[in-house]
């Protein structure tokens, strides 16, 4: 036999011999899981057929070679039979992987690591993924936002983004409808800081590294992980019996614009919690970074990320520290199902700047929407922009137009019992918004689907409530 046909023949049995194994899993009912939630602003992100419920994490990182290592704990649950499944990972190299203690076949396929476990994973069962992974990590250039993804910076790195990062550093479920609770162990070089989400937890040092420790009990998405590696002065504090970190570079002063308004998250927090309800997570914070292609804040879970840009006046910036709080209500507690509602984070967070600017003194959340109403282009939608729009002024000012006139149209009492209803039915959880208009019409008792259809997609201004 030549050996042109023995290679032929060889590959014919082997793809008679894969096709004969997938048609016995879709028999025995085990299929492969979707590698794409379908989500059209983020193509390609997600995974289908589990959800994840807890990641351990456990990365070690030399910024003298910009090199990271790292293990991975994913435990997830079927929600089908699964014959195989996928995991979002860019540019770093998988070495291992089991599942339940199991080696499973794996393969990387651009952005996606594609698990083939040695037998089904029957639906409803609760199984565990560990991945072994190494490699230089980058970053992302969404072309909206800003660059996100992980970037090496003078003195560390920074993993930050929105909607994509932290695939760039570990493999995930990378879309905010499968949120999931972390444990988060980052190893660095002594006299580096390595700051996370969550609570903080033990530190320890041994052979001129030091492992920093952080836990997110709350379940969150994906995009709202960050790591903020390099020479950092650490604040270690307490707010309402909880732990409250906050960090910035250390060659600031530390009386400076960026110290002082960081100094205030526990009294913003605690004001926004008296129009939105109970803080809905177990730690407070905030990070400051210096590295200018960090152009955006990111309301990063527990631990908000401020870019140096909002401080260069050298004043303080309590806005952007109000509109990053907020979101942890509105945005991390309350996520998005899916990418085309994202003014229900940026138009409550926009709006909850009003309201912190007139309870400090300034202009009322009534003065702000008469100039903003004033000022806006009606042509561009606030609900489903675009992937290009997102993140522009339709989702933030246009979606804060929409909250105040929901104000005026119900009444403050039922407003705000409205914002509290949404904060706890929904904590921990996803929404659209269609289940926000099903709830304001439920406790306004009014039909809101026009006033609604008005203020996020009318092309002309609505008529004023």
């Amino acid at each position: 036999m030549g050996r042109g046909v023995a290679v032929a023949v060889v590959a014919a049995i082997a793809l008679v011999s894969c096709t004969g194994e997938r048609e016995a899993a879709e028999r025995d009912g085990f299929r492969a899981g979707s590698v794409d939630l379908g989500d059209p602003y983020v193509p390609g992100s997600g995974n289908g057929g589990y959800d994840v419920d807890h990641y351990r994490l456990a990365v070690r990182y030399d910024p003298a070679d910009d090199r990271l290592t790292g293990r991975a704990e994913v435990t997830a649950t079927a929600t089908q039979g699964l014959s195989r499944f996928n995991l979002d990972l860019a540019g770093l190299e998988v070495s291992s992987v089991t599942v339940d203690g199991a080696r499973a076949r794996h393969r990387q396929d651009g952005g996606e690591l594609v698990v083939t476990p040695a037998r089904g994973l029957g639906n409803g069962s609760r199984f565990t993924v560990e991945v072994a992974y190494a490699g230089v990590p980058g970053a992302v250039a969404d072309g909206v936002l800003g660059n996100g993804g992980f970037q090496h910076t003078d003195d560390g790195a920074i993993a930050l983004g929105q909607p994509h990062s932290a695939a760039t550093w570990y493999p995930v479920n990378d879309h905010p409808s499968d949120k999931a609770t972390y444990d988060i162990e980052v190893t660095v070089p002594d006299g580096l800081a390595a700051l996370s989400n969550g609570v903080p937890g033990e530190r320890t040092s041994a052979d001129g590294w030091t492992t920093w420790r952080w836990a997110e009990r709350s379940p969150m998405a994906s995009y709202l992980t960050t790591l903020v590696i390099g020479n950092y002065r650490v604040e270690n504090g307490s707010h309402a019996g909880k732990p409250l970190v906050t960090a910035v570079p250390a060659g600031l002063p530390a009386t400076g614009a960026e110290a002082a308004s960081l100094a205030r998250t526990g009294e913003i927090a605690d004001f926004l919690a008296t129009r939105f309800g109970p803080y809905p997570f177990e730690a407070y914070g905030g990070v400051v970074v210096a590295d200018a292609r960090i152009g955006y804040a990111l309301e990063t879970q527990s631990r908000p990320v401020y870019g140096p840009g909002f401080f260069r006046t050298g004043e303080p910036n309590y806005g952007v520290v109000a509109h990053e709080l907020a979101h942890q209500w509105f945005g991390n507690s309350v996520a998005l199902a899916r990418w085309g509602d994202i003014w229900l984070n940026e138009g409550f967070a926009s709006y909850a700047e009003w309201l912190w600017e007139e309870h400090d003194g300034g202009r009322s959340a009534q003065r702000n929407f008469d100039l903003q109403y004033a000022a806006t282009d009606w042509s561009r939608p606030t609900l489903d922009p675009g992937p290009g729009q997102m993140f522009g002024n339709a989702v933030y000012k246009r979606g804060a137009l929409t909250v105040h006139a929901l104000r005026r149209t119900v009444g403050d009492d039922a407003f705000f019992e409205i914002l509290r209803a949404w904060t706890t039915e929904r904590r921990d959880g996803t929404a659209t918004t269609d289940d926000l208009v099903t709830l304001a019409e439920r406790v306004s008792g009014r039909s809101l689907g026009p006033f609604f259809a008005a203020w996020l997609t009318g092309t002309t201004p609505p008529t004023l409530p």
